[in-house]
């Protein structure tokens, strides 16, 4: 487990236009200056679109993209590269001290094949010496999801899934950011706390299905991270929102609040 602060946020954003994004990228460049931070971004939009171009057929299962060797060379040009770069041209242009990285740099993230999805991994170790070296510089590192498997093979993440990784091996509040204010009940009610038995519950209803999923998957596995705090939470928010990152760090009403348990009074 890391040393950084208890205060240190990994955030997760989508990987849409920077247009879509950009009063999201100015509180991150702002928020940035006086606290430590880590981007992880997504990317899936921009990759169809991409697939789509070149004729290339892509699937998901439980909310997982199917990456074949063809679709893998599309997201690496497309995540580890395109999208990277554009948010850390942005992110410099807002004045924040950005890098751009993938899962791949310093070996930072390995993983395991999931099985029946092609070079699809999942977190399995985070070495995390590279970005807590230029933490310590006051950079801002942007990593886009990528992983080397086994045999040192590129493989695609789910980049909810890698933000959870870091935040787990970095000790740091996770903030997901999405395009729907949060976790549904199964009235379509957003709800505003969500607890591990729950979630389990909700998931196995079907009521949380498609791409929630592997958010609200990868947000228990860092509640239930050996050496979390009791009060460990993750946030699943609405990142179209004004101030939306603020919000999800300071009010409790915004967005979703995941926790490994909660009092059976909370609303």
């Amino acid at each position: 487990m890391s040393g950084a602060p208890a205060d240190m946020v990994v955030v997760k954003l989508g990987g849409t236009t920077i247009a879509e994004q950009e009063d999201t990228l100015e509180e991150v460049a702002a928020l940035s200056a006086s606290r430590r931070m880590l981007i992880v971004h997504g990317g899936g939009r921009r990759l169809t679109d991409w697939l789509e171009r070149l004729g290339i057929e892509t699937g998901f299962s439980h909310g997982l993209r199917v990456t074949d060797d063809q679709s893998l060379e599309v997201a690496a040009a497309v995540l580890g590269g395109l999208v990277n770069a554009e948010l850390v041209a942005e992110l410099r242009r807002l004045g924040a001290d950005a890098v751009g990285l993938t899962g791949v740099d310093g070996g930072l993230l390995k993983g395991d094949r999931l099985p029946n999805l092609g070079r699809v991994a999942r977190v399995s170790e985070v070495r995390t010496a590279l970005v807590e070296t230029l933490l310590a510089q006051a950079f801002l590192p942007v990593v886009a999801p990528l992983a080397l498997d086994g045999e040192g093979v590129i493989c695609n993440v789910n980049a909810d899934e890698a933000a959870a990784g870091l935040a787990r091996s970095l000790n740091a509040r996770l903030i997901l950011l999405t395009d729907i204010e949060g976790v549904r009940d199964a009235s379509g009610r957003p709800l505003a706390n969500l607890d591990a038995r729950d979630a389990e519950r909700l998931i196995g209803e079907g009521v949380i299905h498609g791409g929630m999923v592997p958010k609200v998957r990868s947000a228990l596995a860092v509640v239930r991270s050996a050496g979390s705090s009791a009060d460990r939470e993750v946030i699943i928010a609405d990142g179209r929102q004004p101030a939306a990152l603020t919000r999800a760090l300071e009010d409790p009403t915004f967005g979703t609040r995941i926790a490994g348990t909660l009092s059976r009074g909370a609303k």
